[in-house]
């Protein structure tokens, strides 16, 4: 599995590590040969902060954004946020992208959902024409007019050009995407996709048709795709406690990350096979019955959507992750405190072979 890289994901922070315990796995993972950390972000800690703060606490390893949300920035912040970050790092930057999700781009940023995925490719077109800095900002799209000289504003937006020179003028770009259409655009104009709530046993089934039509589009081959889906992982110690966190997580993705009409994870689930419950759960989540709607999550989707067991299981099924094409497996310790943490660190780049 030497092909098959590592990468740390902290989450968010204040419900990941924090402070010098997120430095410490961090710099373990660093050491462990893991080719990146990434960090998220929703209506909580940003992506930018955290990212920010590594770089100088690190040498090697590279910073991804897992994932900045589009509506929380416009595209300019962005990508001035991302060119300091590389200039930090010495060039360790990743862009990870994504609409976020009705219910947070409307109720918490203040920004109109409709067309995400539309609006995404723009925000991402308008990033990679700043970092190019071929010439003065002027993008005529839809979402992003630039400069912005229509009705309503002074008439006195400016053409303006990025005042430094970036360490890389193409940083890569990542997207968030678990949607077909938004899987297609991954494959069409990415450097790479970030899915979360992945099976390896259904991903040729579920993703294969999408990846195929967005490289024919786009004229590209698997090649120019890096594939790093997001997955918990415990490996021998606390594995009852950490079925219970996997499921809390399947909780909120499936009851709640989303409306009854708008669930990306319950569409998901359903289409790994796991139909009825999915439904179920959902309903009793809405319903308020969040305990029996816990008590509905069978094990098997547990088993599907995370890496639990004994470092012979999981190794196991990290051979499955690596057979099905994966380029990299973005892991998140299921764990409370350090010191476990930094056991599963270690075991998987053994199980992988980045250390030594």
């Amino acid at each position: 599995m030497s092909s098959l890289r590592l990468g740390l994901n902290l989450g968010y922070w204040g419900i990941g590590p924090t402070g010098e315990d997120a430095l410490a796995v961090t710099l373990a993972a660093e050491a462990a040969g893991f080719d990146s950390v990434w960090a998220a972000e929703s209506y909580g800690s940003d992506v930018v902060s955290v990212l920010a703060w590594l770089a100088g606490r690190t040498e090697r390893i590279k910073l991804g954004a897992a994932i900045m949300q589009v509506p929380a920035r416009p595209p300019a912040a962005a990508a001035m946020a991302g060119a300091t970050i590389d200039a930090l790092s010495g060039g360790r930057f990743i862009f990870g992208f994504g609409p976020s999700g009705p219910q947070v781009s409307e109720g918490w940023y203040g920004v109109p959902y409709p067309q995400p995925w539309g609006r995404t490719r723009e925000y991402i077109e308008v990033v990679r024409a700043i970092l190019a800095r071929e010439g003065k900002l002027e993008h005529s799209g839809k979402h992003y007019p630039l400069p912005l000289n229509g009705p309503g504003t002074t008439g006195q937006g400016k053409a303006l050009k990025l005042n430094f020179h970036p360490t890389r003028n193409r940083i890569p770009v990542f997207v968030g995407a678990i949607g077909r259409k938004s899987v297609e655009f991954a494959a069409e104009c990415c450097d790479g996709w970030i899915p979360v709530f992945f099976s390896a046993d259904a991903f040729a089934e579920t993703w294969g048709e999408h990846l195929e039509a967005g490289f024919a589009k786009g004229g590209r081959s698997r090649s120019d795709l890096e594939i790093s889906p997001t997955i918990q992982v415990a490996i021998d110690r606390e594995l009852e406690t950490a079925r219970a966190m996997a499921k809390g997580a399947l909780l909120l993705y499936i009851g709640g990350m989303g409306s009854r009409e708008t669930n990306f994870y319950v569409d998901l689930a359903c289409r790994f096979g796991f139909e009825a419950a999915a439904l179920e759960i959902q309903s009793l989540f809405l319903a308020g019955k969040r305990d029996q709607a816990y008590a509905a999550i069978p094990d098997e989707l547990v088993d599907a959507t995370s890496l639990i067991g004994t470092e012979a299981e999981v190794s196991a099924r990290i051979k499955r992750f690596a057979a099905a094409g994966v380029d990299r497996l973005i892991v998140s310790p299921f764990h409370a405190g350090v010191e476990p943490a930094l056991h599963t660190i270690d075991r998987l780049a053994a199980i992988v072979g980045t250390s030594g």
